[in-house]
């Protein structure tokens, strides 16, 4: 209903616990990663629609207005520090708000009429002998009422600057620098006016944004600094992935799990220590978590590691130059924080791999097109025509869909098996992981 939707211009004066605080933010970045991952792989629209209500039931479906309202604000500051970040909070947003009031909007006109009075959107209303002196310019327009309707349709007069996706759709009539629009259409204005409040109050908060974050007395601080790159997938602390059974992920498993399950660039780090019995700090950081996150215990990942690095090492200099970090890694050591697994955004735009020498990074970011193309077809990944599909991607930089088209390859059913989560294939080595 119209009061779901929200154009977010108050900030809330309200008490959050620090708990509190993390759960709700966290609630709304997976659904704004669900939309994230939907556009990736352009679903139609009837099945993004009903998939992104089911992400929002699940993960926003509160009873009270504060988990969305907080939840929008926390992420907003989070993400408001630098324009990447800032471009892809607004680009999940607004589409989500168009979601949102698109669904008020099909409910009910009233509705909607509700959301505009309250909002106050002081629209120009067209009605009497300027309306019927429209009548058949209106009704020219692709989509209009049929004539019969005519006369119940509400049309607005709008400023044409705020109707530039009607216009540039030929979805309005267009006189003397105003837009006619039908109430159902209306839609689009108020979505770009959240749009642009959205952008510039972004930009205002950048410019605090270091007051909150560098204050060392602040336990808020670190929060929004580690916000956009806390995982919300499986692996994550309040989402465990179950490791029992023959699918669990041990030292004895990982072989054959790293064949058949794990994403291109674990899959290269998994081989890169089985070759070398050793990786580079960077390698063993994101091959690391990634196990951690996968469901391998503590004392399993010890033992593999140790195994490995073993075969050119002593068990002694392995316990004393490695074991260390392994436990810090699982929340044992040092501040015993809670470390989770490195998404795809993280490990494209980390430091990339110095070559024959570190396995980290993204093989379809950071390997040039000969390398890769002689992996995959080592690795015998799908036909001739998928593997060119995958390269395609590659080269224009869609390297998420490279990704994607790797799973699809290699699990061509999983569209159709009841019970497989493919969220975040293409965002999360994890969700690769669990998916498969």
């Amino acid at each position: 209903n119209a009061a779901d939707v929200d154009m977010y211009l108050e900030t809330p004066a309200f008490e959050l616990s620090l708990d509190e605080f993390e759960e709700y933010a966290l609630a709304r970045l997976k659904v704004l990663r669900k939309i994230e991952e939907m556009k990736t792989r352009n679903l139609p629209p009837d099945q993004f629609t009903s998939q992104l209500s089911a992400s929002i039931k699940t993960n926003l479906n509160s009873t009270s207005k504060k988990v969305d309202i907080a939840s929008h604000f926390i992420l907003r500051a989070a993400y408001c520090r630098t324009e990447d970040l800032r471009r892809w909070f607004l680009a999940q947003e607004c589409r989500l708000f168009r979601h949102r009031l698109d669904n008020c909007a099909k409910r009910s006109s009233d509705g909607l009429r509700d959301f505009l009075a309250r909002n106050e959107f002081d629209l120009d209303r067209v009605q009497g002998r300027e309306k019927e002196r429209l009548r058949d310019k209106l009704l020219s327009v692709p989509g209009s009422p049929n004539p019969l309707e005519f006369n119940a349709t509400e049309y607005y007069r709008v400023p044409f600057v705020q109707a530039l996706e009607l216009v540039s759709k030929r979805e309005c009539f267009v006189e003397k620098g105003f837009a006619y629009v039908p109430l159902g259409r209306i839609v689009s204005i108020v979505a770009a006016k959240f749009r642009a409040t959205l952008s510039k109050s972004l930009a205002l908060a950048a410019g605090v944004f270091g007051q909150v974050a560098n204050d060392e007395s602040s336990r808020i601080g670190p929060l929004l600094k580690s916000m956009n790159s806390q995982y919300t997938g499986p692996g994550a602390p309040n989402a465990v992935m179950d490791a029992s059974g023959e699918n669990a992920l041990t030292a004895a498993t990982v072989d054959a799990l790293a064949a058949q399950s794990m994403p291109l660039c674990m899959q290269q780090l998994h081989v890169g220590l089985k070759r070398d019995h050793k990786l580079k700090h960077q390698g063993r950081l994101q091959y690391g978590l990634f196990l951690k996150g996968a469901g391998m215990p503590m004392e399993e990942h010890m033992l593999f590691f140790q195994r490995e690095f073993t075969k050119i090492m002593t068990s002694e200099q392995f316990n004393k130059n490695y074991a260390y970090n392994i436990r810090h890694t699982h929340g044992k050591e040092g501040k015993r924080a809670t470390y989770t697994p490195y998404n795809c955004m993280k490990i494209i735009f980390g430091n990339p791999p110095q070559t024959g020498v570190e396995h980290h990074g993204c093989p379809y970011k950071h390997y040039d097109d000969q390398n890769l193309s002689a992996l995959l077809t080592k690795l015998k990944i799908g036909g001739l025509s998928d593997r060119d599909a995958i390269m395609a991607h590659k080269k224009e930089g869609n390297f998420q869909l490279a990704c994607t088209k790797h799973f699809e390859v290699m699990h061509p059913a999983a569209t159709s098996v009841e019970g497989i989560n493919l969220d975040g294939v293409g965002n999360h080595p994890n969700a690769w992981f669990s998916a498969s």
